[in-house]
């Protein structure tokens, strides 16, 4: 596959304010660019670009390259390269395939939130979704599975290595309306695995993933170990409601004999 590495800059400037990687031409992706500019998607490269006049837009091939991986690589290396040179780009990344690891500073949040405040919203939901009804065909999802397969996988993760405070889903609990909402979609029909049977193969898998593994041999020992050592009770275990009338039964003996 060929693709090219495109720089987008004012006709009368030579400074970049934008560098970006795509499999088509240049000007069809700077085409696109100001289109959904136009249509309000709030970022500082797309707030710059619905400033100016398409026609002072221009844009260079810094690049044509073979491959989506040495694509990358060449993005990262030219905003780098021009960001030392000065140019203002307006990059939010450093460029690349896969998750790009920006970490959100206080500031850029905040800016953010400016920006997209009182912004209409874009979303179309049900028939009026653009793919409404649609689906990728199963050589689509192939290629994608490819190109993306490791991309966010162990050090390539953003959040790899982020514990507690630091990571950006510490203290969130889900509302109980949500839970109650998920639930329900899951329930019956709406679970993936509804009326589906694993296979001989995969139970072997299973059985040989878990060989070794101290588990619960029983629903009394599994009570134990997640509710009495815990100090859980749940009105939908049987062995919490019979522990529970035991030591009512056992306190009415105690007050009967006192």
């Amino acid at each position: 596959m060929t693709t090219a590495t495109g720089g987008i800059r004012l006709r009368h400037e030579f400074e970049y304010r934008y560098v970006g990687l795509t499999t088509k031409t240049a000007r069809v992706r700077l085409r696109q660019h100001v289109k959904v500019a136009s249509e309000g998607r709030k970022t500082p490269f797309y707030d710059w670009l619905r400033k100016q006049n398409a026609s002072e837009l221009a844009v260079d091939e810094l690049d044509w390259i073979e491959g989506l991986d040495a694509l990358g690589t060449a993005e990262i290396d030219w905003i780098a390269y021009l960001r030392l040179e000065g140019d203002r780009l307006l990059n939010l990344s450093e460029g690349g395939l896969g998750p790009t690891g920006v970490v959100w500073t206080d500031e850029m949040r905040e800016a953010a939130r400016i920006r997209s405040t009182g912004r209409k919203g874009l979303s179309r939901l049900g028939e009026a979704a653009p793919f409404y009804g649609k689906s990728h065909s199963a050589e689509q999802k192939k290629k994608w599975s490819r190109e993306r397969r490791g991309q966010n996988a162990g050090q390539t993760n953003p959040n790899f290595g982020k514990f507690g405070l630091e990571h950006p889903s510490f203290g969130h609990v889900m509302p109980e309306e949500s839970r109650r909402a998920l639930s329900e979609q899951r329930t019956g029909a709406g679970n993936p695995n509804y009326g589906r049977t694993a296979s001989a193969e995969t139970k072997a898998k299973m059985s040989a993933v878990r060989k070794g593994v101290p588990m619960p041999s029983s629903r009394r020992s599994a009570h134990t170990r997640h509710h009495t050592n815990k100090g859980v009770t749940k009105d939908t275990c049987q062995y919490c409601i019979e522990d529970a009338a035991k030591l009512t039964m056992s306190e009415e003996r105690d007050s009967h004999h006192e």
